[in-house]
């Protein structure tokens, strides 16, 4: 009897335990403030999966707060123009902005590294120089004196060289070429005798077209199809040496960074992560098959030329070196980014290159 009524009594208190402990999820969650942002990206609608990856970002932080941090999305354009989103953040017109870093060259060379410059690491290795290098730190440090706490939300992998009117066959192809292209490049290409010109992504269509320029690089075959741009150049370049492993960020006001609640900002810092991740497996899916279509629609696929990526990999080096001299940011960055890269390319040349080559020459088998 005493046993039976112990059970009861420890089964009513299991009971109220877990009703309690369900009780008390919702009450914690009802003491989180409700909280609207706004994220300006730097890309137009039609490249759903850069697009798409904020849209990500927003969806899974509405998810793990309740629907009480809602950040709304919006294209290149529909607030600023796609090559003022770093403004817009710092400024405070939105809270957060989906952007590459090497648009705002102008501003400092510096912000290249949150990106791509050429000649550098791939994908893979651009995440672990930022995540297990001390990308992180230098960049972070770099970052706060502009007002903005940047996470890594996205990376396209490799991309193509992009489309030209006519066949480049040499490098005096490129004197007086008038080529649309971004970040530290158009200084590299400028080198190389080309007219280099940064135009936002949704303007880049309509100039080609007009012949207001002789060729643009923009993503891969996946947005590159999407944009049209097989239909007024014919000739497809790879690869693009200037955007190896190019990563896309999410820039945050510092201010707004700082008003979050501790747990808002562990939940945007996952869902970044998982914008990261995803951003590549999703591009690494859709442009073989991307690739495919154009190449039917008369695309015509042209490796650049040997002398062209030895002249432009010479001269990038030089050019790196030359802005450490006179430009401490950049100096800091790259003395990190440098010898990482070194170190990790040695491990590639043993193991990833090899298995690359001959997966590649092997072909589908039987």
């Amino acid at each position: 009897m005493e046993r039976r009524a112990f059970l009861t009594k420890a089964g009513v208190g299991a009971v109220s335990t877990v009703a309690a402990s369900t009780l008390a999820a919702p009450a914690i969650a009802q003491t989180q403030p409700a909280i609207q942002w706004r994220l300006a990206s730097s890309f137009p609608k039609s490249t759903d999966i850069l697009v798409g990856t904020s849209e990500m970002i927003a969806k899974r932080v509405s998810e793990a707060t309740d629907g009480k941090f809602q950040i709304r999305v919006h294209a290149a354009g529909e607030i600023v123009p796609g090559l003022q989103v770093l403004d817009a953040v710092q400024n405070g017109t939105v809270q957060c902005g989906h952007t590459c870093g090497y648009y705002y060259v102008g501003k400092d060379p510096t912000f290249a590294f949150d990106t791509a410059i050429p000649f550098g690491p791939n994908a893979r290795q651009q995440n672990a120089w930022f995540q297990y290098g001390g990308g992180q730190e230098v960049m972070r440090a770099f970052f706060a004196k502009h007002g903005i706490v940047q996470f890594p939300a996205g990376n396209t992998g490799a991309q193509m060289g992009g489309w030209y009117r006519k066949e480049i066959k040499s490098l005096a192809d490129f004197n007086g070429l008038k080529i649309r292209i971004a970040g530290i490049t158009g200084q590299i290409m400028a080198k190389l005798g080309a007219a280099p010109t940064q135009i936002a992504g949704s303007d880049i269509y309509p100039a080609l077209e007009k012949g207001t320029i002789d060729a643009v690089e923009f993503v891969g075959p996946y947005d590159d199809e999407k944009l049209g741009f097989v239909q007024v150049a014919k000739y497809y370049y790879y690869p693009g040496w200037w955007e190896g492993g190019p990563q896309v960020s999410l820039y945050i006001n510092q201010k707004e960074w700082d008003a979050l609640p501790k747990s808002y900002q562990a939940i945007l810092t996952a869902a970044c992560a998982e914008a990261n991740s995803a951003m590549t497996a999703r591009y690494d899916a859709e442009n073989a098959k991307a690739l495919k279509r154009l190449v039917a629609k008369g695309a015509l696929l042209r490796p650049y030329p040997r002398d062209l990526m030895e002249a432009a990999h010479k001269i990038a080096y030089e050019l790196y070196d030359d802005i450490a001299k006179t430009n401490p940011d950049f100096k800091a960055v790259y003395d990190s980014w440098k010898p990482f890269l070194d170190e990790v390319q040695l491990w590639f040349r043993v193991a990833e290159l090899p298995y690359d080559n001959f997966m590649q020459s092997a072909g589908r088998g039987k």
